[in-house]
Protein backbone atom coordinates (compact mmCIF):
# COMPACT_ATOMS: atom_id res chain seq x y z
CA UNK A 1 0.00 0.00 0.00
CA UNK A 2 1.21 3.70 -0.91
CA UNK A 3 1.84 5.92 1.75
CA UNK A 4 0.09 9.43 1.17
CA UNK A 5 2.46 12.31 0.83
CA UNK A 6 0.09 15.53 2.37
CA UNK A 7 1.73 18.18 0.43
CA UNK A 8 3.83 18.19 -2.97
CA UNK A 9 7.22 18.41 -3.23
CA UNK A 10 8.98 20.57 -5.35
CA UNK A 11 11.37 18.28 -7.85
CA UNK A 12 14.64 19.79 -9.56
CA UNK A 13 15.53 17.46 -12.31
CA UNK A 14 19.99 18.26 -13.82
CA UNK A 15 21.75 17.30 -16.00
CA UNK A 16 24.12 14.24 -17.23
CA UNK A 17 24.60 11.01 -15.13
CA UNK A 18 22.84 12.85 -12.06
CA UNK A 19 19.82 13.02 -14.58
CA UNK A 20 20.07 9.30 -15.33
CA UNK A 21 20.12 8.33 -11.85
CA UNK A 22 17.57 10.86 -10.61
CA UNK A 23 14.95 8.83 -12.72
CA UNK A 24 16.04 5.43 -11.55
CA UNK A 25 15.63 6.49 -8.33
CA UNK A 26 12.34 8.00 -8.43
CA UNK A 27 11.28 5.31 -10.76
CA UNK A 28 12.26 2.35 -8.55
CA UNK A 29 12.70 4.61 -4.90
CA UNK A 30 10.15 6.74 -4.60
CA UNK A 31 7.00 5.97 -7.02
CA UNK A 32 5.97 2.68 -5.93
CA UNK A 33 5.95 3.16 -2.00
CA UNK A 34 4.33 6.75 -2.00
CA UNK A 35 1.29 8.54 -2.90
CA UNK A 36 3.21 12.08 -3.92
CA UNK A 37 2.49 15.33 -6.10
CA UNK A 38 6.12 16.26 -7.70
CA UNK A 39 6.09 19.62 -8.47
CA UNK A 40 8.63 19.70 -11.12
CA UNK A 41 11.38 21.91 -12.75
CA UNK A 42 14.02 21.11 -15.41
CA UNK A 43 17.15 22.53 -14.18
CA UNK A 44 18.73 20.71 -17.15
CA UNK A 45 21.72 23.41 -18.82
CA UNK A 46 19.52 23.10 -22.02
CA UNK A 47 16.20 24.10 -20.12
CA UNK A 48 17.80 26.48 -18.42
CA UNK A 49 18.98 28.05 -21.46
CA UNK A 50 16.06 27.73 -23.66
CA UNK A 51 13.90 29.66 -20.65
CA UNK A 52 16.95 32.16 -20.08
CA UNK A 53 17.17 30.91 -16.60
CA UNK A 54 13.41 32.00 -15.69
CA UNK A 55 13.03 27.98 -14.71
CA UNK A 56 15.96 28.33 -12.12
CA UNK A 57 14.31 31.72 -10.79
CA UNK A 58 10.29 29.46 -10.74
CA UNK A 59 11.94 27.07 -9.15
CA UNK A 60 13.36 28.92 -6.14
CA UNK A 61 9.60 30.71 -5.63
CA UNK A 62 8.55 27.48 -5.60
CA UNK A 63 10.84 26.21 -2.60
CA UNK A 64 9.86 29.43 -0.87
CA UNK A 65 5.86 28.78 -1.33
CA UNK A 66 6.01 24.45 -0.77
CA UNK A 67 8.83 24.57 2.04
CA UNK A 68 10.69 21.22 0.42
CA UNK A 69 12.59 20.79 -2.73
CA UNK A 70 14.60 18.24 -3.85
CA UNK A 71 17.44 18.65 -6.64
CA UNK A 72 19.19 16.91 -8.71
CA UNK A 73 22.88 18.25 -9.68
CA UNK A 74 23.16 20.44 -12.42
CA UNK A 75 25.65 21.81 -14.63
CA UNK A 76 27.29 25.33 -14.06
CA UNK A 77 28.78 26.04 -18.04
CA UNK A 78 32.06 27.71 -18.57
CA UNK A 79 33.58 28.16 -21.76
CA UNK A 80 33.58 25.01 -23.19
CA UNK A 81 30.17 24.13 -22.02
CA UNK A 82 28.34 26.78 -23.76
CA UNK A 83 30.02 25.41 -27.14
CA UNK A 84 29.40 21.75 -26.39
CA UNK A 85 25.96 22.90 -25.46
CA UNK A 86 25.66 25.42 -27.73
CA UNK A 87 24.24 27.78 -25.03
CA UNK A 88 23.30 31.40 -25.74
CA UNK A 89 25.75 32.40 -22.86
CA UNK A 90 27.68 30.77 -19.25
CA UNK A 91 24.52 31.16 -17.08
CA UNK A 92 25.44 31.57 -13.57
CA UNK A 93 25.42 28.56 -11.12
CA UNK A 94 21.78 27.40 -10.77
CA UNK A 95 22.56 26.68 -7.02
CA UNK A 96 24.10 30.01 -6.45
CA UNK A 97 20.65 31.46 -7.55
CA UNK A 98 18.60 29.42 -5.43
CA UNK A 99 20.84 30.27 -2.78
CA UNK A 100 20.63 33.96 -3.34
CA UNK A 101 16.57 33.94 -3.67
CA UNK A 102 15.87 31.56 -0.60
CA UNK A 103 18.91 33.50 1.41
CA UNK A 104 20.02 30.21 2.74
CA UNK A 105 22.43 28.82 4.32
CA UNK A 106 24.05 24.83 3.23
CA UNK A 107 24.95 22.49 5.52
CA UNK A 108 26.90 19.31 4.24
CA UNK A 109 27.36 16.39 6.03
CA UNK A 110 28.76 12.80 6.06
CA UNK A 111 27.10 9.64 5.51
CA UNK A 112 29.13 7.26 7.69
CA UNK A 113 28.85 3.90 7.62
CA UNK A 114 30.23 1.32 10.07
CA UNK A 115 33.17 -0.61 7.25
CA UNK A 116 34.32 2.65 5.89
CA UNK A 117 37.01 4.13 8.21
CA UNK A 118 37.56 8.07 7.48
CA UNK A 119 40.99 9.02 6.02
CA UNK A 120 41.63 10.72 9.26
CA UNK A 121 42.17 8.71 12.11
CA UNK A 122 41.03 11.26 14.73
CA UNK A 123 37.12 11.01 13.21
CA UNK A 124 34.99 9.51 15.09
CA UNK A 125 31.81 11.27 14.45
CA UNK A 126 30.58 13.20 11.11
CA UNK A 127 31.85 17.12 10.61
CA UNK A 128 29.37 19.04 9.45
CA UNK A 129 29.78 22.45 7.49
CA UNK A 130 27.74 25.53 7.40
CA UNK A 131 28.38 27.38 4.46
CA UNK A 132 27.18 30.69 4.20
CA UNK A 133 25.19 30.69 0.76
CA UNK A 134 25.61 34.44 -0.66
CA UNK A 135 27.78 36.39 -1.78
CA UNK A 136 31.42 36.55 -2.22
CA UNK A 137 33.58 35.09 -4.67
CA UNK A 138 30.29 33.56 -6.11
CA UNK A 139 28.76 37.05 -6.66
CA UNK A 140 31.71 38.89 -7.26
CA UNK A 141 32.90 40.94 -10.44
CA UNK A 142 35.87 40.39 -12.11
CA UNK A 143 37.67 42.52 -14.49
CA UNK A 144 41.14 41.77 -16.83
CA UNK A 145 42.75 45.27 -16.63
CA UNK A 146 44.28 45.39 -20.26
CA UNK A 147 47.32 48.27 -19.10
CA UNK A 148 48.92 50.97 -16.78
CA UNK A 149 45.87 52.49 -14.50
CA UNK A 150 44.41 53.04 -10.77
CA UNK A 151 42.14 50.28 -9.84
CA UNK A 152 40.02 52.20 -7.19
CA UNK A 153 36.49 51.15 -4.95
CA UNK A 154 33.72 53.74 -5.19
CA UNK A 155 30.79 53.53 -3.06
CA UNK A 156 28.44 55.94 -4.12
CA UNK A 157 25.58 57.04 -1.32
CA UNK A 158 22.06 56.25 -2.35
CA UNK A 159 20.63 59.34 -0.67
CA UNK A 160 23.26 61.49 -2.84
CA UNK A 161 26.84 62.84 -1.05
CA UNK A 162 30.05 62.37 -1.74
CA UNK A 163 31.35 59.05 -2.94
CA UNK A 164 34.48 57.24 -0.78
CA UNK A 165 36.80 56.15 -3.09
CA UNK A 166 39.70 53.58 -1.81
CA UNK A 167 42.33 53.02 -4.10
CA UNK A 168 43.11 49.00 -5.27
CA UNK A 169 45.89 49.06 -7.07
CA UNK A 170 48.03 51.21 -9.08
CA UNK A 171 48.44 48.91 -12.29
CA UNK A 172 51.89 49.13 -14.17
CA UNK A 173 50.58 46.86 -16.84
CA UNK A 174 47.98 44.01 -17.13
CA UNK A 175 46.40 42.17 -14.44
CA UNK A 176 42.86 41.02 -13.40
CA UNK A 177 41.04 42.86 -10.38
CA UNK A 178 37.54 41.44 -8.36
CA UNK A 179 35.04 43.43 -6.20
CA UNK A 180 33.29 40.89 -3.59
CA UNK A 181 30.32 42.21 -1.74
CA UNK A 182 28.00 40.79 1.28
CA UNK A 183 25.15 42.19 3.40
CA UNK A 184 24.59 42.29 7.25
CA UNK A 185 21.00 40.73 6.45
CA UNK A 186 22.76 37.74 4.83
CA UNK A 187 25.67 37.38 7.12
CA UNK A 188 22.67 37.63 10.51
CA UNK A 189 20.59 34.61 8.39
CA UNK A 190 23.56 32.40 8.44
CA UNK A 191 24.38 33.10 11.60
CA UNK A 192 21.36 32.59 12.89
CA UNK A 193 20.91 29.64 10.98
CA UNK A 194 24.24 28.30 12.24
CA UNK A 195 23.67 28.70 16.05
CA UNK A 196 19.96 27.01 15.63
CA UNK A 197 21.23 23.87 13.74
CA UNK A 198 24.27 23.72 16.51
CA UNK A 199 21.32 23.82 19.25
CA UNK A 200 19.18 21.57 17.37
CA UNK A 201 21.63 18.62 16.85
CA UNK A 202 23.23 19.39 20.07
CA UNK A 203 26.66 19.80 18.65
CA UNK A 204 29.36 22.65 19.45
CA UNK A 205 29.93 25.59 16.82
CA UNK A 206 32.96 26.68 15.29
CA UNK A 207 33.27 29.63 13.00
CA UNK A 208 36.60 30.45 11.25
CA UNK A 209 37.48 33.59 9.19
CA UNK A 210 40.95 35.61 8.46
CA UNK A 211 40.06 38.78 10.20
CA UNK A 212 43.65 39.12 11.01
CA UNK A 213 43.96 39.87 7.26
CA UNK A 214 40.15 41.28 6.35
CA UNK A 215 40.07 43.80 9.22
CA UNK A 216 36.35 45.13 7.82
CA UNK A 217 35.33 42.22 5.95
CA UNK A 218 35.78 39.54 7.50
CA UNK A 219 35.96 40.88 10.66
CA UNK A 220 32.26 41.61 10.24
CA UNK A 221 31.67 37.64 9.92
CA UNK A 222 33.04 37.77 12.96
CA UNK A 223 31.18 40.17 15.16
CA UNK A 224 27.82 39.10 13.97
CA UNK A 225 28.74 35.57 15.39
CA UNK A 226 29.77 36.50 18.59
CA UNK A 227 26.91 38.69 18.30
CA UNK A 228 24.55 36.39 18.25
CA UNK A 229 26.96 33.89 20.80
CA UNK A 230 26.09 36.17 23.13
CA UNK A 231 22.24 36.81 22.52
CA UNK A 232 22.01 32.60 22.44
CA UNK A 233 24.46 32.42 25.78
CA UNK A 234 21.77 30.38 28.23
CA UNK A 235 20.61 28.36 24.91
CA UNK A 236 24.09 27.23 24.65
CA UNK A 237 25.08 26.67 28.31
CA UNK A 238 21.30 24.59 28.62
CA UNK A 239 22.17 22.31 25.62
CA UNK A 240 25.23 21.76 27.07
CA UNK A 241 27.64 23.20 23.97
CA UNK A 242 29.96 25.65 22.86
CA UNK A 243 30.70 28.38 20.40
CA UNK A 244 34.56 28.94 19.04
CA UNK A 245 35.90 31.63 16.88
CA UNK A 246 39.17 30.21 15.19
CA UNK A 247 41.56 32.14 12.45
CA UNK A 248 40.61 29.61 9.28
CA UNK A 249 44.46 27.96 9.07
CA UNK A 250 43.96 27.17 12.53
CA UNK A 251 40.79 25.72 11.92
CA UNK A 252 41.98 23.62 9.53
CA UNK A 253 45.38 22.61 11.56
CA UNK A 254 42.72 21.58 14.72
CA UNK A 255 40.29 19.81 12.59
CA UNK A 256 42.59 17.31 11.32
CA UNK A 257 43.36 16.05 15.41
CA UNK A 258 39.60 16.82 16.51
CA UNK A 259 37.38 13.56 16.66
CA UNK A 260 34.68 15.34 15.12
CA UNK A 261 31.20 15.61 15.98
CA UNK A 262 30.70 19.57 15.30
CA UNK A 263 29.40 21.93 13.16
CA UNK A 264 31.78 23.95 11.36
CA UNK A 265 30.74 27.27 9.78
CA UNK A 266 32.64 28.73 6.92
CA UNK A 267 32.27 31.60 4.62
CA UNK A 268 31.12 30.56 1.04
CA UNK A 269 34.07 29.58 -0.62
CA UNK A 270 35.46 28.02 2.33
CA UNK A 271 33.01 26.00 2.76
CA UNK A 272 32.76 25.33 -1.07
CA UNK A 273 36.44 23.94 -0.53
CA UNK A 274 36.26 22.41 2.94
CA UNK A 275 32.70 20.57 2.31
CA UNK A 276 34.53 18.67 -0.73
CA UNK A 277 37.31 17.84 1.47
CA UNK A 278 35.20 16.68 4.46
CA UNK A 279 33.40 13.89 1.89
CA UNK A 280 36.59 12.51 0.77
CA UNK A 281 38.15 12.09 4.15
CA UNK A 282 34.94 10.68 5.33
CA UNK A 283 34.95 8.27 2.04
CA UNK A 284 33.42 10.03 -1.20
CA UNK A 285 31.67 12.85 -2.67
CA UNK A 286 28.55 10.25 -3.64
CA UNK A 287 28.69 9.89 0.55
CA UNK A 288 27.92 13.52 1.48
CA UNK A 289 24.50 14.96 1.91
CA UNK A 290 23.56 18.78 1.25
CA UNK A 291 20.71 20.39 2.82
CA UNK A 292 19.78 24.49 1.53
CA UNK A 293 18.02 26.24 4.71
CA UNK A 294 16.14 29.62 4.79
CA UNK A 295 15.18 31.90 7.28
CA UNK A 296 12.03 31.32 5.62
CA UNK A 297 11.78 28.05 6.64
CA UNK A 298 11.89 26.41 3.09
CA UNK A 299 14.56 23.64 2.76
CA UNK A 300 16.09 22.28 -0.40
CA UNK A 301 18.44 18.98 -0.27
CA UNK A 302 20.96 17.56 -3.09
CA UNK A 303 23.70 15.61 -3.49
CA UNK A 304 27.17 17.60 -3.01
CA UNK A 305 28.41 15.98 -6.21
CA UNK A 306 28.61 17.14 -9.58
CA UNK A 307 26.79 15.99 -12.61
CA UNK A 308 29.43 13.11 -12.88
CA UNK A 309 30.32 13.79 -16.51
CA UNK A 310 32.95 11.29 -17.28
CA UNK A 311 30.52 8.34 -16.71
CA UNK A 312 27.69 10.32 -18.54
CA UNK A 313 30.06 9.83 -21.73
CA UNK A 314 30.76 6.17 -21.04
CA UNK A 315 26.62 5.81 -20.31
CA UNK A 316 25.96 7.78 -24.10
CA UNK A 317 28.66 4.89 -25.55
CA UNK A 318 25.90 2.62 -24.43
CA UNK A 319 28.56 1.39 -21.52
CA UNK A 320 27.66 0.43 -18.03
CA UNK A 321 28.67 2.73 -15.44
CA UNK A 322 29.40 2.18 -11.39
CA UNK A 323 28.52 5.79 -10.62
CA UNK A 324 27.91 5.92 -6.38
CA UNK A 325 23.91 6.97 -5.93
CA UNK A 326 24.04 7.40 -2.56
CA UNK A 327 24.15 11.03 -1.91
CA UNK A 328 21.20 11.57 -4.62
CA UNK A 329 19.30 8.31 -2.58
CA UNK A 330 19.63 10.62 0.42
CA UNK A 331 18.30 13.99 -1.04
CA UNK A 332 15.19 12.06 -1.88
CA UNK A 333 14.74 10.58 2.05
CA UNK A 334 16.36 13.98 3.77
CA UNK A 335 13.34 15.93 1.44
CA UNK A 336 10.50 13.53 2.25
CA UNK A 337 11.43 13.41 6.46
CA UNK A 338 11.58 17.38 6.25
CA UNK A 339 8.35 17.08 4.28
CA UNK A 340 6.77 14.41 6.52
CA UNK A 341 7.81 16.30 9.75
CA UNK A 342 6.14 19.72 8.34
CA UNK A 343 3.16 17.94 7.71
CA UNK A 344 3.07 15.60 10.45
CA UNK A 345 2.73 12.55 8.58
CA UNK A 346 5.00 9.98 10.94
CA UNK A 347 4.10 7.25 8.49
CA UNK A 348 6.28 9.86 5.13
CA UNK A 349 9.17 10.10 8.13
CA UNK A 350 9.61 7.03 8.62
CA UNK A 351 9.78 5.92 5.14
CA UNK A 352 12.12 8.30 4.49
CA UNK A 353 14.43 6.09 7.56
CA UNK A 354 13.58 3.15 5.72
CA UNK A 355 15.18 4.35 2.64
CA UNK A 356 18.19 5.52 4.23
CA UNK A 357 18.80 2.13 5.98
CA UNK A 358 17.99 0.01 3.37
CA UNK A 359 20.68 1.32 1.68
CA UNK A 360 23.71 1.87 4.25
CA UNK A 361 22.86 -2.04 4.93
CA UNK A 362 24.14 -2.66 1.51
CA UNK A 363 27.36 -0.39 1.90
CA UNK A 364 27.96 -2.77 5.48
CA UNK A 365 27.04 -5.70 3.73
CA UNK A 366 29.81 -5.18 1.26
CA UNK A 367 27.46 -4.23 -2.08
CA UNK A 368 28.80 -0.94 -3.13
CA UNK A 369 29.18 0.77 -6.34
CA UNK A 370 33.46 0.80 -8.07
CA UNK A 371 34.41 4.28 -5.66
CA UNK A 372 33.67 2.61 -2.77
CA UNK A 373 35.81 -0.77 -3.11
CA UNK A 374 39.05 0.50 -1.89
CA UNK A 375 37.20 2.37 0.98
CA UNK A 376 35.18 -0.96 2.33
CA UNK A 377 36.47 -3.32 4.72
CA UNK A 378 37.02 -5.94 4.03
CA UNK A 379 37.13 -5.07 0.55
CA UNK A 380 34.25 -6.50 -1.49
CA UNK A 381 35.55 -9.26 -4.43
CA UNK A 382 33.30 -6.82 -7.10
CA UNK A 383 31.27 -3.99 -7.08
CA UNK A 384 27.86 -2.60 -8.28
CA UNK A 385 26.56 -0.85 -11.67
CA UNK A 386 24.45 2.21 -11.06
CA UNK A 387 21.62 0.48 -11.96
CA UNK A 388 22.22 -2.68 -9.93
CA UNK A 389 23.15 -0.80 -7.17
CA UNK A 390 19.26 0.73 -7.24
CA UNK A 391 17.99 -2.66 -7.94
CA UNK A 392 19.10 -4.22 -4.72
CA UNK A 393 18.53 -1.03 -2.44
CA UNK A 394 14.37 -1.21 -4.17
CA UNK A 395 14.33 -4.90 -2.86
CA UNK A 396 15.89 -4.62 0.10
CA UNK A 397 13.22 -1.35 0.89
CA UNK A 398 10.33 -3.59 -0.55
CA UNK A 399 10.81 -6.66 1.56
CA UNK A 400 11.62 -4.41 5.06
CA UNK A 401 8.12 -2.55 3.91
CA UNK A 402 6.81 -6.27 2.73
Amino acid sequence: MKISVKTALVELDGDEMTRVIWALIKDRLILPHLDIKLEYYDLGVKERDRTDDAVTVAAAKAIARLGVGVKCATITPDAERVGEYSLKKAWPSPNGTLRGILDGTVFRKPITVRNIEPAVNAWRKPITIGRHAYGDLYKAVDFAVPGPGLAELVYTPAGGGAPTRLAVHEYSGPGVLMGMHNTDASIMSFAKACFAYALSERIDLWFAAKDTISKTYHARFKDVFAAEAAARASELRDAGISYRYLLIDDAVAQVIKHPGGFLWACTNYDGDVFSDMLASGFGSLGMMTSVLVSPGGAFEYEAAHGTVRRHYYEHLKGNPTSTNPIASIFAWSGALRKRGELDATPGVVRFADGLERAVIGLVEDGIVTKDLVALVEPSPAGYETTEGFIDKAAARLAAARA
